[in-house]
Formats: structure tokens, sequence, C-alpha cells
């Protein structure tokens, strides 16, 4: 039988995962039925509308084998395959563009000799635009580039330099970057990578994929580079204090019979999707599933501006009225221009426009509610105690939700791409499907046909999840030869925390040396190469520090991190910013701060926190020098 299914190049399938997770909106994995026929219905398709429906179904009789109606992302591609092999295609390809708002840019790319074409989304650009201009209005160091126009180019312009990116970064997760790390005058092509290189591993440091952009991509502005990864640092802002750790007032978002356990483990677009009914509920308006569909029409957004607008209680609160004479124009656009009008009286006309709400924008609707709740969360923490308080034990200082080690590890595993993201580390590996895709990017062989795949049958689902945490231990210890000492597949799918992170930190250590490895030329790296280079280098370049292993106490002054970073990289780290002498607490965690964003600076991918060399936590230092070590062998190679 003849194949007529087209090939999908390299750079189509990166701009399909582009398309597929600007419909994903909840990073579930999958996307519904009707959000593939919202598609069709959009496009000027030359086929009737019978035609249309027999399509999808034929897709969902082949894809969606338990009838649910999601497909994930390959399937999706099959989809596009088929349908690129037929007339239909163009038009398939126009309504992509319509609903998401998309600009095509012509280029030609090295990997084929044929024109490519990379799209991006003009509301989205015009968006950031504006939440940038707000953000950084008042720092001195972006008065050259700011404001910017957010309806010309301008944007892929402003962040050639390396400085936006960087500040945004922290603005979303303060303290991300030392800003004395900063290059920020008298700027030369070299400086400007390295502000690029800063920028990047530190958006990976906070979780963000970078693995497909580099800082070429950003001087030249690739606008669908740009723009992916602006959203992913706007989002880990956003999405900041959406977590029960961080507001205990979430509590009251618990459902009746509801476990706190339960509400601990949503993803924070499912928070705020509870949070958004929770006050619909209390208006006494219907339910809403989506912030795209359901939003359309405004009325739910004036509900819930109603219900977060201050009423004056306090004696430090203005009474903010919202206006609902615009709730029944009978135009969808007028009405959401009244709508957003109320928003602006809360200082929260962010991320939308009039259109976007009408269009039901997922992603730019998603940002315009988490900035609702950040601004406006109007929670209050039950009286009652009718939950479970010892869940909440690990959600008071000193510990405030996940440790330092927890979040490193999640933030690496986002950062490397896995799908779905991870939110929560426990809850969100207890299928081990994450487990396996970091096997695979460890070069530990996974048989696909051994585990089972999401969605889980209501019925035994649990089972599926535990056969599945069975097969990630046994490759751990055959294939991945880890030491995995009293670690069965119940401990996985349970979260038992010390087990959990002790196979996670053999992934992450695993996935360290294959780099250095690679660059060595295949020589197999342990701890002891790494700490005879470190000193080596050391004292090739005439330092006076040395380490004796990771546990060596005068890492906690950074020093000898400091001085190797110095005989990679001459003149990087600018001596006056170090101190050496009579540390303080805060002199060592200063230069630990220094030493992360330098080194990042210079190239090393490096996950560690200021605390993890100040503590001398063995596990990141030895992660620290590695990366150093990696960045001093690329620097012969």
């Amino acid at each position: 039988m003849e194949n007529n299914v087209t090939t999908i190049s390299r750079e189509e399938l990166e701009e399909l995962r582009e398309a597929f997770n600007k419909i994903d909106i909840d990073n579930s994995g999958y996307v519904s039925d009707y959000e593939l026929q919202d598609l069709f219905k959009e496009a000027s398709l030359p086929l009737p509308g019978y035609k249309v429906r027999e399509i999808i179904e034929k897709i969902f009789a082949v894809t969606d084998s338990n009838k649910d109606g999601k497909i994930n992302f390959e399937e999706f591609v099959s989809l596009i395959q088929e349908l690129k092999s037929k007339d239909v295609s163009k038009s398939y390809r126009k309504s992509i563009n319509k609903k998401l708002g998309i600009t095509a840019l012509g280029g030609t790319s090295s990997i084929s000799t044929e024109g490519t074409q990379h799209s991006y989304s003009e509301e989205e650009k015009v968006a950031f635009v504006n939440w940038i201009n707000k953000a950084l209005q008042d720092d001195p160091d972006c008065k050259h580039i700011l404001p910017m126009n957010p309806s010309d180019a301008s944007l892929f312009k402003s962040l050639a330099d390396g400085i936006l990116l960087c500040k945004m970064i922290n603005f979303s997760q303060p303290d991300t970057i030392d800003e004395r790390a900063i290059n920020k005058k008298k700027l030369t092509p070299f400086t400007i990578s390295e502000n690029l290189n800063l920028a990047l591993n530190s958006a990976s440091a906070i979780g963000c994929t970078v693995v497909n952009i580099g800082s070429q991509d950003l001087q030249e502005g690739k606008p669908h580079l740009v723009l992916g990864l602006l959203w992913q640092i706007i989002k880990v802002g956003l999405f900041a204090d959406i977590e029960i750790s961080r507001n205990e007032a979430l509590i009251a978002l618990l459902n009746e019979g509801e476990e706190l356990d339960q509400l601990m483990k949503l993803s924070p677009e499912e928070l705020l999707l509870r949070w958004v009914n929770y006050h619909l509920a209390n208006a006494g308006w219907q339910k809403i599933s989506n912030f795209s569909q359901d939003i359309r029409d405004s009325r739910a957004y004036y509900h819930l501006l109603n219900q977060i607008a201050p009423k004056g209680d306090d004696f430090d609160e203005i009474h903010v009225e919202i206006d609902f004479s615009g709730f029944n124009d009978k135009n969808d656009l007028r009405r959401a221009e009244c709508m957003l009008q109320q928003a602006d009286k809360l200082g929260c006309r962010q991320f939308v426009t009039p259109a976007d709400v009408v269009a039901g924008n997922p992603k730019l609707n998603l940002a315009f509610v988490a900035n609702l709740f950040n601004t406006y969360p109007a929670l209050h923490k039950p009286d009652n105690s009718s939950y479970d308080l010892t869940l909440l034990e690990d959600l008071t200082p000193p510990n405030v939700g996940e440790s330092n080690e927890e979040r490193t590890f999640r933030n690496w595993m986002n950062s490397l791409g896995v799908s779905p993201y991870v939110n929560h580390l426990y809850s969100d590996l207890s299928d081990a499907l994450i487990i396996f895709q970091l096997y695979e990017m460890t070069r530990v062989p996974v048989d696909w046909t051994h585990v089972n795949k999401r969605p889980y049958p209501l019925l035994g689902g649990n089972m599926k999840k535990i056969e599945n945490c069975n097969y990630a231990v046994e490759l751990g210890k055959t294939k991945a030869k880890f030491s995995l000492v009293g670690i069965a597949g119940h401990d996985l799918n349970e979260g038992n925390p010390t087990l959990t992170l002790a196979l996670i930190w053999q992934l992450m250590r695993r996935y360290t040396l294959n780099v250095l490895s690679d660059l060595g030329e295949g020589e197999k790296v342990n701890d002891e190469i790494i700490i005879k280079w470190v000193n080596q280098t050391l004292a090739n370049a005439n330092k006076k520090t040395s380490i004796t292993s990771f546990k060596d106490k005068s890492i906690s002054t950074s020093l000898p991190v400091l001085d190797l970073i110095d005989a990679i990289a001459p003149k990087a780290v600018r001596q006056e910013m170090v101190k050496r002498e009579d540390l303080s607490y805060q002199d060592k965690l200063n230069n630990a701060k220094y030493a992360i964003s330098v080194a990042r600076k210079i190239g090393a991918r490096i996950y560690a926190l200021p605390d993890d060399l100040v503590e001398v936590k063995p596990k990141m230092v030895m992660t620290v020098f590695a990366c150093l070590m990696g960045r001093g062998l690329n620097k012969i190679k």
C-alpha cells in the first residue's frame, strides 16, 4: 500500500510543540476534542460541516483508546502528518494562525535547503511588553530601553544585551542573579554574550526549559524563542505564591469532603480555576472549567472582580465599586472592554485586551487571572480545624514548603523539558513517567511497552502507577546500576521523601557526569577525578586555595569556587567584589551569590543555591565543581 503521509522536519516539530503547548494550557500533556474542533470551526475549510466532523471522529477513533476525548503530542503530530498530506492542510494551518493570533516569519534553515516558517503570537508580544514596561519602569539600568513600544519589534531588540532578561528573572524570582555579575556599562559583543549566558543559565536554574535556545538566538531576537522563554520566566513569577506553603488561605478552597493532601497536589493552574469558581459560587454564578471558552463573554470576570474588589471594611482599605453597567451589552468586545475598565480600578488590567478575552486566548487569560489572584486573593484561612494540621507542619518556618534540595531537583527536571511540568516533586512523580524521561536523558534505556500511560482508569489506576514505579526501581538497579537498597516501587508512588530523593540525586549525578564524560571523550569521571582536576587547575593558576573533598569547610567561603572561575576565565571575577578575610555569615552568603552568578555567566549551568555552598552541602557542591570542570574542559576543546 502506498504511503502518502508527509514527513515532519525537526523545525516543524518544534513549531508543532509550540502550537500544542499553546493549546495545552494546563501542561497536562493532552488536548481535548473540543479544542481541536475549535480550530476546524474557525478555519475556512473547503469541506461541509459533516466532513469536518467525520475527520475528527476518525482521529479520535484511532487515537483515543479510552474515549475520554484527549490526545497527546505524539498523536497530535500524527494528525498533522495526515492533514499535511491532504488539501485540508493549508486551511488547518490558517485556522491555527487565526485562533492563536500568529504572525508568520519566513526564513531559511541551516538544517534544510527549504524555506522555513517560525510563527509568534502578536497578542503575546503586546502583553509581555506591557508587563515588562510596568515591572521594570523604575529600574535605572533599563532606562535606555524602556518603555518599549508594544506595536513594533522593539521587544526583540531590547533583549539583545541581556540586561532586560536578567532583570525579569530577578523580578519573577528575586535574588536568582547577583546584580554585581551583570555587565551594564561599555558593553562589547563579549560582555553581551556573558549577560545572555547568565540569563539563560539562571532561567534554567529556576526551572525554565532552555535546551534549544542559545545566546546567539537571543542576540538575533528570534521572536518565537524570545516569547517562549519570556512566557516561562513570567509564569514562574505569576505562579510563585499560588501554593499552600506560600499562602495558607488557599485552604479555603477545599471542597466538602476533600482531604487537604488532595488540595496540596493541585497545580497552580488548577488552584486558579478552583479560586475563580470559589468566588463565582459566592456570587451565585455558574462555574467555569477553563480559561478559554468559558470566559469569552466576560460575565464570569465581572462577578470575580466584584467578589475580590476591596469593600472598605478595613480601616486603611478604600472601597472599589465594580460597575456592572456593561454586563448586558450585546456586543462581546464592548462588554470585555467595560469589564477591563473595572479590572483597571484594581490596577489589574494586565495581559489581555478585549479581543484576547473574546477570542478566549488561554495563555493570556491565565496570566490575567494569576495577576488578579496575586493582587486581590480575597481568601481567608478557615477558623475550623477539620483538616489534618499535621500536613501543614512542613509548611511553617523554617521549612516553608519544599526544601532547597527539593526545589533544585524540581527545577533541574523542568529545565530539561520533562512533560508534564513538575509542580510538586513527590506527587508528580508518583507514576514514574517523569523518572522514565530522566532515565532516557541519562542514557538508561527504557522499554516503553512496559510503561502504563496516562490517563489511568478510575478503578485500578493507582495499581498501574505502582507497576510503573516498580519498573523504575528495577531499571535503576539493573540498567543504571544505582544504589537503591531498601527502595521499592510503592515508596516512589507514596512519595517517600528520603527514598525518592535518593533516586533523583543519582539521576542528576549521572546526568552531570555524562556531560563531563562526553567532554573527556568517553573517559569515566568520578569524585576523585573532579577533585584532582580542581586542585590541579587552581595550582596551575597560582591560586592558594584547594579542596580535600566536597565536604571541605573552606568551601563555605566560596573562595575555592571563585578562584577556580578566575583560573578558567581570567577577568570574569571582579576581585573587589570578593571578601577574603574575617568573613561573617553574610559575607559568605554574598561570596556564594556572586560565585554562582559568575559561574553561570561564563557558561556553567549550575542549579545549586548560594546556601548550598555556605552550608557545604556535598551533593550540590559536587555539581558546582563538576559544571565548572565541564566549562574548563570545553574551553580546552
